[in-house]
């Protein structure tokens, strides 16, 4: 399910990039997807100049771009992304979420003399021209890749002159172990509603039940209401400590959701472990 991210200034030839890829991909027998930030554009009816200047337009177009990346990305195929993809935050949580998806990625980026630049965004038709202003303006937003940022490594930069290294970036998709996914890669698991209210109901009882036993007098070790195989201290119990205990718990629950019926013990097992 490789994944390859395009990235460069104005008209420093991101789609014919695209474009060599995608024939060289498909001569390998891979099916490829190609996700244009133009085509976007145009089909949300947005003047090219004009969206550049609105932010609001821009979010729009990127989140876009992103889910219809997410959605074609299955383990047959290659999935290219033609965009400025300026902004690193951004190219940050694609590779999150591809991570997610335990896909290799790689970055292409297209440099160019920006002079050179601007005399092929001269050479354009009027429909697919940059107005001066916003091209210097995208110039001074873009944050250039750096390939000692994992998020943008693999790194292939190439001018408009080189011969772009086809087979490099074949090997760092298909011939790499797939990334694990960690924890700021991962969902939470889905819990019911039902297991969420017995999760809160069954702690909320436990502790309610400690500091009856509390209130009633009780010193030192004491068994658990309900759990004669587990004591606590009851010296150590107080209340704001329960109350910040049962929070951290139920927050880990749901990142790590238990067999139900395993909660009032687990939980019993937990308030005994941290009151030591």
């Amino acid at each position: 399910m490789p994944f390859v991210l395009i990235t460069g200034v104005p008209c420093s030839g991101k789609s014919t990039r695209t474009a060599e890829l995608k024939q060289y991909f498909e001569e390998q027998g891979k099916e490829v997807h190609v996700v244009s930030e133009y085509e976007q554009i145009r089909k949300a009816g947005f003047d090219k100049n004009s969206f550049y200047a609105d932010s609001n337009k821009e979010k729009h177009i990127r989140g876009l771009l992103k889910s219809e990346v997410m959605k074609l990305i299955s383990p047959n195929n290659v999935v290219i992304l033609d965009a400025l993809n300026y902004i690193k935050g951004c190219r940050y949580e694609l590779f999150c979420a591809t991570k997610a998806n335990k896909c290799n990625q790689c970055t292409v980026h297209t440099e160019i003399n920006r002079d050179q630049a601007w005399t092929f965004n001269e050479n354009r038709t009027n429909e697919e021209k940059y107005n001066r202003d916003t091209f210097d303006a995208l110039l001074m937003r873009y944050e250039e890749p750096d390939g000692k940022n994992r998020w943008d490594a693999p790194l292939f930069m190439i001018f408009p002159e080189q011969t772009l290294d086809k087979d490099e970036i074949y090997a760092s998709l298909f011939k790499k172990k797939l990334p694990k996914p960690n924890m700021s890669t991962q969902n939470p698991p889905l819990s019911s509603t039902n297991f969420l209210y017995d999760l809160d109901k069954t702690t909320k009882t436990i502790v309610d039940n400690v500091i009856k036993l509390k209130s009633s007098g009780a010193t030192g070790e004491v068994a658990v209401p309900g759990y004669p195989d587990l004591e606590i201290d009851i010296s150590k119990v107080d209340i704001q400590k329960l109350m910040i205990l049962r929070r951290q718990y139920l927050i880990y629950s749901k990142m790590h959701t238990p067999d139900p019926k395993d909660v009032p013990k687990l939980f019993a097992h937990f308030l005994c472990t941290n009151l030591k």
